[in-house]
C-alpha cells in the first residue's frame, strides 16, 4: 500500500505541476511587453530614427486585448512602422486588424506577408516543430483543404495608408525629408519568395524606361497584372511613402549608414538563411523578421528549443549580426532583428519564458 500511495502522490504532484505550468503559460501569452533596442547602423551626425517592429499578431475575433494594446503603440510616435507578417490566424481577425492598425497607418510604414496572411491556421501536433523541417510532417491532402484568408484585404489595408508593400519588391520611404531604401520578400516559409533584382539592375531598368510613367513602389507581380495599359498611377500617400523611382533620383537626400552609403533595410517574414545571405551580400544594414515566436515554449536559462525555420536557436528573437556569432559584435555586417511576435496559434495559446512583444528599434550613429 505504501508503494501505491507513493506512486499516487508522485502522480498527483506531477499533475499539479503540469497544471501550474499550463496555467502560467496561458497567462504569459497574454502579457505583451514593449522592448527597446538601439541599433548602431547610422553614419556619424545622422539623427536617430525609431522603427516600431510588429509581427505575428495572429488576430481572431477573440483577441480584443491584443488589438487595444497594438493601437496604444501609436502613442510612441515612431518614425516608421514595420509589420513582418502573420497578422491573421482566422478570417474573423480581419476586422480586428483594421482597428489595430488604424492609428498606425497615419505613420510611414512598410510590410511583408506571412503564411498565415494567406491561409487559415489549423491544428497541428506541436511535436512537428521538433523536426528539422516541420513542414515535412504536414499531410499534403489536408493542406489542400486549408481555407484561404482574405489576404488581398490584408495587403490593401496596409497600402491604403501608404505603407510600402515589399513582397518580392523594392521601395523607399521618406522620414523627415530623408529617404530609406527598402527590399523585401514574400514568405520564404511558404516558398513564396522571389528575391528582387539587385539595385544595379533596377537602376538600369529605370534608366531605360525614363519616358515611362512613374511606378508605385509597392508594385508586385500580383498588382502589375491589374494595371491599366497607360501604366500605374502615382500613389497618393499621407505618411511619407514615395515611389521608388522618385526616391532614387537624389542620393544626397538619403539617410546614411555607417559606411556612408544610403541606408537600406530588408524585410522577410521567416528568417531563412538563404534570404539573410542575399540581403547581407547586397549590403542591407538591418534585416527585420518574425515567424519564430521566439521559440514560444522556451526553457529558462537555455532559451528556444526551435525556430520553425533553418535559423539557429541563438537568434530565435532579438538583435544579432549576420553572418557571425551572436555573442561577438562586429564593426561591419548586417544587423538582424527577429521579433518574438505578439500572438500564437489559437490552438496553442501558450508561451513560456517568451513573452509576446513589439519592439521599438532606435537607429543610432555607429560609435
Amino acid at each position: 500500500m505504501s508503494a501505491l500511495r507513493a506512486a499516487a502522490r508522485a502522480f498527483a504532484g506531477t499533475a499539479l505541476l503540469g497544471a501550474g505550468v499550463l496555467g502560467y503559460a496561458l497567462v504569459e501569452a497574454r502579457m505583451p511587453v514593449l522592448r527597446r533596442v538601439d541599433v548602431p547602423v547610422l553614419a556619424p551626425g545622422e539623427e536617430p530614427l525609431t522603427i516600431l517592429h510588429l509581427s505575428d499578431l495572429h488576430l481572431t475575433d477573440r483577441t480584443e486585448a491584443r488589438v487595444k494594446w497594438v493601437r496604444a503603440l501609436a502613442g510612441l510616435h515612431p518614425d516608421v512602422v514595420v509589420n513582418t507578417g502573420d497578422s491573421l490566424s482566422l478570417a474573423s481577425g480581419m476586422e480586428p486588424l483594421r482597428r489595430a492598425l488604424e492609428p498606425l497607418l497615419e505613420l510611414p510604414g512598410a510590410f511583408v506577408m506571412g503564411d498565415h496572411d494567406y491561409r487559415a491556421t489549423t491544428f497541428k501536433l506541436p511535436t512537428r516543430y521538433l523536426r528539422a523541417d516541420p513542414r515535412t510532417a504536414d499531410d499534403p491532402r489536408a493542406e489542400t483543404r486549408v481555407t484561404e484568408l482574405p489576404w488581398r484585404e490584408v495587403r490593401d489595408l496596409q497600402t491604403s495608408g501608404g505603407w510600402a508593400d515589399l513582397c518580392n519588391a523594392r521601395g523607399a520611404i521618406a522620414v523627415r525629408g530623408r529617404r530609406i531604401d527598402l527590399v523585401g520578400v514574400d514568405d520564404p516559409h511558404a516558398e513564396r519568395d522571389d528575391y528582387p533584382a539587385p539595385p544595379a539592375e533596377s537602376e538600369a531598368s529605370a534608366e531605360s524606361a525614363e519616358s515611362a510613367p512613374p511606378s508605385d513602389l509597392s508594385t508586385t507581380p500580383e498588382t502589375a497584372a491589374s494595371q491599366t495599359p497607360e501604366g500605374p498611377r502615382e500613389p497618393t500617400s499621407r505618411n511619407g511613402a514615395t515611389p521608388s523611382r522618385a526616391a532614387n533620383d537624389r542620393n544626397d537626400r538619403a539617410v546614411r549608414d555607417r559606411a556612408g552609403r544610403p541606408l537600406r533595410i530588408g524585410l522577410t517574414h521567416a528568417p531563412y538563411r538563404r534570404i539573410l545571405t542575399r540581403m547581407s551580400a547586397e549590403g542591407v544594414d538591418l534585416a527585420l523578421a518574425g515567424h519564430t515566436h521566439g521559440g514560444q515554449l522556451c526553457v529558462p536559462g537555455f532559451g528556444a528549443l526551435v525556430t520553425n525555420c533553418d535559423l539557429d536557436r541563438s537568434r530565435a528573437s532579438g538583435l544579432s549580426q549576420w553572418p557571425g556569432r551572436p555573442d561577438a559584435p562586429q564593426a561591419t555586417g548586417m544587423y538582424l532583428h527577429v521579433s518574438a511576435g505578439l500572438g500564437t496559434s489559437p490552438y496553442t495559446p501558450v508561451r513560456i519564458a517568451c513573452r509576446p512583444e513589439a519592439t521599438l528599434l532606435t537607429l543610432v550613429p555607429s560609435a
